[in-house]
């Protein structure tokens, strides 16, 4: 090997060796990354030679991130063997770094390491008391069963379509609709099929059940099982915060919405909840064209994007708690108490400094991506402003300007796809020095 490929392997490596857990999952996706860039790059993964390797390197860091946005049509670009990559780094990216190397250590061995127990708290979130083993294994199983449920319910829809490859259309929309991942085989995502509403309404429950969160399904689970009395404040939160969100945000969409008010009652009702569900859990699907909408539906989308998902789930975004618990404060400020309450319950002092400091620091990003991105694009700064939330949220909606943005604002979308997956703070905190 080269030396100075040495003295870099050397120093990553001593970067990483100092057992910082954020430092170790920001390696671990960037591992992902860099082997699934290499994998499309390979000769029988592409049907398309004229992508560029920068592209393929969209590409990869889109479906980790699990983000969606591509500078390439994928059904046109890669081979079966590409379109497969693709869906496993959106496995790999939806079920985040360490689940499935700590689940296979499970499976073998009985029992992690303190060092991997650390980390996978540190990838998934993980609130204190929680059974991580117990978890690992409902979050590995409860992905899978959900995945190949979704594929059954989706083949037939594709099939009566005829979608070519009706089989294979199921297994990858229905992981990328779980994984929030808003990659699809079809250059209009899913514009075809606005008027089926069995198939919206698989993947708008596909959609939700990746986006809630694996704390709030091993939270259910548990208190099913009767092993837990109650559901906790945080499973409370996200299910209240995200059911709010997704009514108001579909009412004002039906409502104001040129390009829907003109369908039928129930497709126009269909179109505003689905969209609104795309950004609101970051999968980035769509059924109408989002290059048509009108700008007070692009803000619309745009401030659902910023919010997103939930913690330790498979979407972006600044998440529902954080903006629940500024909620709260900002509740608390207005009607003079010294203590916030959400749900007739106290907000503890740390969540609401991680909030506060999460909310600064991801608007900081974006406000940092816009003015890089216009630096190097001509298109107009809504545009811009809109494809790099949906980048940082990793939504994967866009005003069709993607394909057409050059080198270097493709890379501006790289690191805001890369930071929206790891998450702004949390790069933050791997990079700063001990």
């Amino acid at each position: 090997m080269h030396p100075k490929v040495m003295v870099w392997y050397r120093s990553v490596l001593a970067w990483i060796k100092l057992r910082n857990p954020l430092r170790v999952v920001v390696a671990g996706y960037l591992s992902y990354v860099v082997v699934g860039w290499l994998a499309l790059c390979l000769p029988w993964s592409r049907a398309d030679q004229s992508a560029t390797w920068l592209d393929h390197l969209f590409t990869s860091v889109s479906a980790v991130s699990t983000t969606g946005l591509a500078s390439v049509s994928t059904s046109d670009t890669y081979t079966w063997l590409g379109e497969a990559v693709v869906l496993v780094l959106i496995q790999l990216g939806g079920l985040g770094y360490m689940t499935v190397g700590s689940f296979i250590v499970l499976s073998t061995a009985g029992s992690l390491s303190p060092f991997r127990r650390r980390i996978s708290r540190t990838s998934l979130s993980l609130p204190g008391g929680t059974d991580q083993n117990a978890f690992l294994r409902i979050t590995v199983w409860y992905t899978l069963a959900v995945e190949a449920a979704g594929a059954l319910l989706l083949h037939p829809h594709f099939a009566a379509a005829g979608a070519p490859s009706p089989w294979w259309q199921a297994v990858f929309h229905s992981v990328s609709a779980f994984c929030t991942a808003g990659f699809g085989l079809f250059n209009n995502s899913l514009e075809n099929y606005r008027g089926d509403l069995g198939l919206n309404v698989i993947i708008i429950l596909l959609s939700y059940l990746g986006a809630i969160g694996f704390i709030v399904v091993h939270d259910l689970w548990m208190s099913l099982r009767h092993l837990r009395p109650k559901v906790t404040l945080t499973t409370k939160i996200i299910l209240t915060g995200t059911a709010w969100m997704s009514f108001l945000a579909t009412v004002l969409f039906a409502l104001d919405e040129p390009s829907v008010r003109s369908l039928p009652a129930g497709d126009r009702w269909l179109a505003s909840l689905f969209q609104v569900m795309s950004a609101g859990t970051t999968v980035g699907f769509n059924t109408i064209p989002i290059g048509q909408l009108a700008a007070s539906s692009l803000f619309l989308l745009t401030l659902v994007m910023m919010i997103g998902a939930s913690p330790a789930g498979t979407g972006g975004g600044i998440k529902i708690t954080t903006v629940t618990a500024l909620w709260a404060e900002m509740v608390a400020v207005l009607r003079g108490r010294d203590t916030p309450t959400f749900l007739n319950r106290e907000i503890p002092h740390p969540r609401l400094r991680a909030a506060t400091a999460h909310m600064m620091f991801y608007c900081l990003v974006l406000a940092a991506g816009l003015y890089a991105l216009s630096l190097f694009e001509s298109a107009a700064l809504a545009d811009q402003l809109f494809e790099c939330a949906s980048a940082l949220g990793t939504v994967g909606l866009s005003r069709g300007i993607t394909g057409s943005l050059t080198a270097a604002g493709k890379i501006v979308l790289i690191l805001l796809m890369f930071l929206g997956r790891i998450g702004p703070l949390a790069l933050a905190m791997a990079l700063l020095p001990e």
